[in-house]
């Protein structure tokens, strides 16, 4: 675990030294002149978070399940020899971040949710309507919470999404599409700027939050009893019954999406 959370470390100090150090401690006026507005910020998480669902539900679940692993709504039960669904590794990651002094918010909504408690409703419901329209993100503060919120659009983006969603015996729609937008991912933070210092930080508490949660399934795979369980190493199911392990996961992530997200940081300054 030590060595994934260097893994992280490491990734933040290379942004940092990319844009010249943290601004606010070279100059009290660096908090100002260097600020991203949240709507950046909660634009670049977002953009870090659509990489990883991707490959994890791609990757891992979508190749998993055609090498026989198991994914479940109830993978943490002792009983239950399977691994969190793409939307309970989200909440898996929105979780560690909770519990991190990073105050930022994540939730996955729908207007046809399989768990009623993520129906979106009043604005939120509005704003869903028109990011099904033209899949642009909204933007809008939460009078009620005090909260900088936005919103963008989770797309049916593999087979495994379409297939669980259908068949699910508490669903509300059972003829949902590849491509079809399922719901929004929700992001809030409190201030309406962030420093670059305040920006890393959002960024690695996302980050610690998919190796957290991918480590406990890691964790659930070697309670198996299964004779067959995935290996855990340097390949992924695409090769055969091989899940990688968090360092190389994480290590996939970031080849995707650092560029980008140093290049908005280094751009920005």
């Amino acid at each position: 675990m030590k060595t994934i959370y260097k893994t992280i470390l490491l990734f933040t100090c290379t942004i940092l030294v990319a844009c010249g150090g943290v601004p606010e401690e070279k100059s009290k006026t660096a908090n100002t002149e260097n600020a991203f507005s949240v709507e950046e910020v909660l634009e670049m998480v977002a953009k870090e978070n659509d990489v990883t669902r991707t490959l994890y539900t791609k990757a891992i679940v979508g190749k998993g399940k055609a090498q026989g692993m198991k994914f479940d709504e109830d993978w943490r039960k002792d009983d239950v020899e399977a691994g969190p669904l793409p939307a309970l590794f989200l909440r898996g990651v929105a979780t560690s971040i909770r519990k991190s002094p990073v105050p930022l918010g994540l939730y996955l909504g729908s207007d046809f949710p399989v768990n009623a408690a993520n129906k979106f409703e009043g604005k939120q419901a509005d704003l869903f309507e028109q990011i099904k329209k033209d899949q642009k993100p909204q933007f809008f503060y939460d009078e009620e919470q005090k909260l900088h919120t936005a919103m963008f659009a989770d797309l049916a983006s593999a087979g495994a999404c379409v297939s669980c969603h259908n068949k699910h015996p508490q669903t509300t729609k059972s003829d949902w599409k590849l491509g079809d937008v399922m719901g929004a991912t929700t992001w809030q933070y409190p201030k309406d700027s962030l420093t670059y210092k305040e920006t890393v930080a959002v960024l690695n508490a996302y980050a610690k939050g998919t190796v957290d949660i991918y480590v406990q399934y890691l964790d659930e795979i070697k309670a198996f009893e299964a004779n067959e369980k995935p290996e855990v190493g340097d390949k992924w199911p695409a090769e055969g019954n091989y899940l990688p392990t968090a360092e190389v996961f994480l290590d996939s992530v970031k080849k995707l999406s650092s560029y980008e997200t140093m290049k908005h940081l280094v751009v920005k300054k």
